[in-house]
């Protein structure tokens, strides 16, 4: 739970979360307050990762501070400015609550704070956010160590460079990367295996799970992420999955201005179509395109791409349910498990966008 002025982006969950001051990492605004109040599973304790703690300084930080109580304890940690920073990146607790208040007056600088959390059944957090965690010279290259992703990390501060076929540039936001190639779901975060490889010439861009990464030129060493021990690439799934039939709620009867017909049907839904594409008829509602795999599958993931830049159309956003019977529906809803996911589409009518199901849908029919 947050509340007050000065919280910035935020996502908490019982097993792992990310919080960080209003504008960060821009300059926090004056005179704003905001409290976080984090509970763990009973059983459990709570190890805070210090990302950034960036406060104007003063004399014992009374402009500007971050301040973390421990209330089953009766003990607290502070309070944290530029000229007090805390002592080592990971806060190791007793207590499964931890109240972090973060309180600014008058000031000119300061990024303000970025902090995550974790319980301490996943004590590998301590090296999800230093972004140099890639170029650890203590680990030998190719070999693979594992890495607890907080949720929440998708929306910080940082870029990426690659996509999950090439791997990623080893100075790209850890956790970030690791959402983009969908190891990971951003609302839950979750354990990550990964190894350092050697670097490629050029990482090309890709838009996935909601997040751009960047194209960028060579560098020494790439990050390699891993599901169990297999690297995660193409050919690491079945492949592109063989669709059996279309099926659509509509589809549009297109009639151009020189009086040329053109059917927008289901089958020209399939991926590389040559010109345009599926289309439903023209201001329908709940339209929806029907994927028959033939049999129940394990479907990881979806990429989808508009009608080609001379039939300049594409779908911006979209949700998904499947069938195992083409009875009944089911929606989809990620790993938080609240309401139905929507996921990012296109921007552009010719780029793909690759969007991972975690956990996978088994199903004959995806809608």
């Amino acid at each position: 739970v947050s509340t007050g002025n000065g919280c910035g982006h935020t996502l908490l969950t019982p097993h792992s979360g990310t919080l960080s001051s209003k504008n960060y990492p821009g300059t926090y605004p004056n005179h704003t307050v905001c409290r976080w109040r984090l509970r763990a599973p009973p059983g459990t304790s709570l190890l805070l990762a210090f990302g950034d703690v960036d406060l104007e300084p003063s004399e014992h930080c009374a402009h500007s501070s971050l301040l973390l109580s421990d209330p089953q304890a009766g003990t607290a940690y502070g309070p944290y400015c530029r000229n007090s920073v805390p002592s080592t990146p990971l806060l190791v607790t007793n207590s499964s609550s931890v109240t972090v208040l973060f309180n600014s007056t008058s000031h000119l600088s300061g990024r303000g704070l970025l902090l995550s959390y974790a319980t301490s059944q996943h004590p590998g957090m301590g090296r999800a956010f230093p972004w140099d965690v890639g170029r650890d010279p203590l680990t030998p290259l190719t070999m693979p160590f594992s890495v607890y992703c907080p949720a929440g990390c998708k929306d910080i501060h940082g870029d990426i460079w690659g996509n999950p076929s090439q791997g990623y540039r080893d100075t790209s936001v850890l956790c970030k990367a690791a959402v983009h190639a969908g190891v990971i779901t951003d609302e839950l975060g979750g354990q990550v295996s990964l190894s350092r490889e050697k670097g490629i010439t050029l990482y090309e861009s890709a838009f996935a799970n909601g997040l751009h990464s960047k194209r960028g030129s060579l560098s020494e060493k790439r990050l390699v992420f891993h599901k169990g021990i297999f690297p995660i690439s193409p050919e690491s799934c079945d492949d592109v999955l063989e669709v059996a039939a279309f099926n659509a709620s509509s589809w549009w009867h297109e009639v151009d201005v020189l009086g040329q017909y053109r059917a927008w049907v289901a089958e020209r839904a399939a991926l590389g179509t040559a010109g345009h594409s599926w289309a439903a008829e023209p201001g329908t509602e709940a339209s929806w395109l029907e994927l028959d795999l033939g049999t129940r599958r394990n479907v990881t993931g979806i990429i989808t791409q508009g009608s080609s830049e001379q039939h300049d159309y594409y779908v911006t956003s979209y949700r998904v349910s499947s069938s195992r019977d083409g009875k009944n529906w089911r929606p989809y809803r990620g790993s938080g498990g609240q309401e139905d996911k929507v996921f990012e589409g296109n921007a552009d009518s010719h780029g793909e966008v690759s969007n991972a199901f975690i956990p996978p849908i088994i199903a004959r029919y995806v809608r």
